[in-house]
């Protein structure tokens, strides 16, 4: 069967660039899902986007849709005929559902059934429909009407390419007709560009300074960015995505070199890195310090006889916007960062828990309560607790979001706050993703924890718990946040009384019956995802937390010890003991008695264990109190030869009442062992 290049372009006016890639996927996507359903066989596939147009090229593409046949089945035989051999509705249904009459049903079998071989259509015949399927399930939020069109898509559309081979497929789509002239760049080359063949595609394009390859472009920009910072002796701030919407913007990258005033680097180069990459798409430059050097890279979309007009036209659209920023700064500094609380007093965190200042109080006590139990300055958590909001009322972070945290950080090292206190109003917000940063200080890390258990337990505490996908105040990510400080960072906090101590500070504003207990089985039920992602059991993760451990870190070693000891080969029979062990105890009618008594003994096999028990008591209470629960586990697998002989030679259950609770209690001990670190008849 014979097989022919296929290329199909849609020229448009400038796409957004932020859903450039998303399109050109989708579009990739639709017209390969197209084939696969018609049974056109290819050999490769691949999509081309740039600012003005949409392209798929398909290789070797059959030009021929194979023949193909239909076997339809229908009601079985006793059901299509009466006792009389008359066909029943069933059978006519079924033939009409078929479009036929019933003498061309096949009824020679259990079931009626019509065969229907359909012949193969041109695959010419097939591709403007493919085309237009996939155009008309592009992702597009909202499309547009343009003129007197009653077309509707993301830009309005100019051209359509359509080539199978040498020649054009005759179509309208989008209201283009289909030919085989593209456009060139809108300033180099505004004429059309005459494609001459679908393997040509980009090169044809190329001499008309269009580089139609959106993976050459973003090459080409980070090549020559990288380049030309380090001829600035700099190391350029390239963003993945902004990197993806400067590649979208331009068809024939150019980047230049522009600079701004010295005395702009006053100001936070946070700030201005946020405005130079959000408002002007940017590349900034760092020195090898890692501070802001006067000078950033910009993309040009032309090969300028004259690169210094674009430069300075460049420097003298950033100027306002770093003078707006250099403004701002100077006069939040005309007041101290504590007197900006005031303005919190009036903005409300939530109506039934009160205003921002409110929230800030409390995390303020929180963090120094936190900060004493995980080795920190309570005073400087207070401080910096009580300062953690300021900033979000200053002119800087009302221009410019991003930098709440960050401005609180400048501001209170501009008023003499201990270095501390100022990186902690940043390191508050850590970690802010799933996988990011997180708080470099011992106080960064109390308030951080604080104000996320503040938040947890304020929107519990009012009944607005997080449904589906629903989670406004971002809940999880906060249970996440504090589980990954305590974690990562190895801090021992008992959950249990921060948790009661954040509780209190609310008072009557929250009123939910358990709540304590509610917040601390959402945040240790998110451990169950984490534990996952890192391939570890549930069921591990389960005996951990039958135990319901108060500290995240202790939570964390013992499942880790649990991990290990699942690799012993004694592991899967101690497991399956606890888990008889456990059975048996619940049965117990009243209390299981405490202290075993050996004159109740009365087979070699009871000594021996009780024997292994107490000494193995021995060994694991000093690992226990250090938290060595591998070690103490690796210790416990010795007792699985005593276990298994007890079990083949004792009775548990003996008719002398005083022996059998003697062997409850025995029993009781050997689980109570296990139960130092999990409950491992959970693993079973």
């Amino acid at each position: 069967m014979s097989a022919l290049d296929f290329l199909v372009e849609l020229g448009t006016e400038e796409l957004p660039p932020k859903a450039l890639n998303a399109l050109a996927d989708a579009f990739l996507a639709g017209i390969d899902k197209g084939l696969q359903a018609a049974g056109l066989n290819y050999e490769t596939k691949t999509v081309y986007a740039a600012p003005r147009r949409l392209a798929v090229l398909i290789t070797a593409l059959a030009t021929q849709q194979p023949d193909r046949s239909i076997n339809l089945d229908g009601p079985p035989r006793q059901a299509a005929f009466d006792a009389e051999g008359n066909p029943t509705q069933a059978a006519l249904g079924f033939a009409k559902k078929c479009g036929v009459d019933l003498s061309e049903i096949d009824q020679s079998g259990p079931k009626l059934r019509y065969s229907q071989s359909i012949a193969g259509k041109p695959t010419a015949s097939l591709l403007p429909t493919i085309v237009e399927d996939s155009l008309n399930d592009l992702p597009i939020p909202k499309r547009m009407r343009w003129g007197a069109r009653k077309e509707e898509f993301v830009r309005p559309t100019q051209w359509l390419v359509m080539l199978l081979g040498d020649q054009v497929i005759d179509c309208t789509i989008l209201a283009q007709k289909s030919g085989r002239d593209s456009r060139g760049h809108r300033f180099h080359h505004p004429q059309s560009v005459r494609i001459t063949s679908p393997a040509n595609y980009l090169a044809d394009l190329r001499a008309a300074y269009v580089l139609a390859d959106a993976h050459e472009r973003r090459a080409l920009i980070s090549k020559r960015t990288e380049e030309l910072a380090t001829l600035q002796e700099g190391t350029a701030i390239v963003p993945p995505a902004l990197l993806d919407e400067v590649t979208a913007l331009v068809e024939w990258p150019v980047p230049l070199v522009c600079s701004f005033e010295e005395r702009f680097l006053e100001v936070p180069q946070e700030a201005l890195i946020t405005t130079m990459q959000d408002n002007q798409k940017y590349f900034c430059l760092l020195d090898a310090d890692g501070k802001l050097l006067p000078r950033f890279i910009t993309v040009a979309n032309i090969e300028s006889k004259d690169p210094q007009q674009i430069i300075a036209g460049n420097e003298k659209v950033v100027r306002p916007r770093l003078t707006d920023a250099e403004f701002f700064f100077k006069q939040d500094k005309k007041q101290k960062l504590e007197d900006f609380n005031l303005r919190l007093q009036n903005v409300v965190f939530q109506e039934k828990l009160g205003s921002v200042y409110d929230k800030a109080e409390r995390v303020s006590k929180l963090a120094a309560f936190i900060a004493q139990r995980i080795g920190g300055n309570a005073a400087w958590a207070a401080r910096a607790g009580l300062l953690s909001k300021c900033d979000l009322s200053t002119e800087m972070v009302g221009e410019f979001p991003e930098m709440q945290g960050v401005a609180g950080y400048y501001y209170a090292l501009n008023d003499g706050e201990p270095e501390e206190v100022a990186l902690a109003l940043n390191e508050q917000y850590m970690p802010r993703g799933a996988g990011a940063e997180l708080p470099t200080t011992m106080t960064g890390a109390a308030v951080a924890i604080a104000d996320k258990l503040d938040t947890l337990v304020g929107i519990f505490g009012i009944g607005m718990l997080p449904t589906g996908s629903k989670d406004p105040y971002a809940l999880r990510r906060a249970a996440l946040g504090v589980l990954r400080i305590l974690i990562d960072k190895k801090l021992d906090l008992d959950l249990n009384d921060a948790v009661a101590f954040a509780v209190n500070a609310f008072g009557t504003k929250v009123k939910v019956a358990g709540l304590n207990d509610s917040v601390l089985e959402f945040i240790f039920d998110r451990l169950r995802a984490r534990y996952e992602d890192e391939g570890v059991d549930v069921a591990t993760y389960l005996s951990v937390r039958a135990l319901k451990p108060g500290s995240a870190l202790d939570f964390d070693q013992r499942v880790q010890a649990v991990q290990a000891f699942r690799q012993l080969p004694e592991a899967a029979a101690l497991a399956a003991v606890n888990k008889r062990v456990s059975n048996l105890l619940s049965k117990v009618e009243g209390s299981v008695p405490t202290v075993v008594e050996a004159k109740y003994f009365d087979n070699a096999n009871e000594f021996s264990l009780y024997s292994a028990i107490q000494q193995a008591d021995q060994a694991v209470q000093p690992m226990a109190a250090a938290r060595q629960y591998s070690e103490s586990l690796a210790r416990l697998a010795a007792l699985r030869e005593p276990v298994d002989a007890f079990f083949e030679a004792v009775m548990v259950n003996a008719d002398d009442a005083n022996v059998r609770a003697n062997r409850y209690a025995l029993l009781a001990r050997l689980r109570g062992l296990f139960l130092g670190v999990a409950d491992i008849s959970l693993l079973g």
